[in-house]
């Protein structure tokens, strides 16, 4: 996988407070990842980003939520969230630049 695909994979980390809280409590961390990504590339893509070693990757479709704008009906588009599961000695910075 080149490095182009993987940035195409992993868009970017989800940061909430739930989140933070499944982060502390299970070592998982939240990503939001390309619609056409499976878990095998979801895993794949972590380990050789952030040189770490995933146990479980858990992936989950989010509908877009029906706004209105201007007194018209619009929606958010729908994406994708993987919930990444690492190995207990291990953790990812978001603070440093991935190599």
């Amino acid at each position: 996988m080149s490095l182009n695909n993987l940035y195409t994979t992993i868009l970017a980390p989800v940061i909430s407070e739930k989140s933070n809280r499944v982060g502390e409590l299970a070592n998982q961390y939240v990503f939001k990842v390309a619609k056409s990504a499976n878990k095998a590339e979801i895993k794949t893509a972590i380990e050789k980003l952030f040189k770490v070693s995933v146990k479980d990757v858990t992936v989950m479709n989010v509908k877009g939520k029906t706004k209105s704008f201007k007194m018209k009906p619009g929606k958010r588009p729908d994406w994708k969230k993987a919930y990444v599961r690492i190995q207990a000695d291990q953790m990812i910075d978001f603070g440093t630049k991935a190599e």
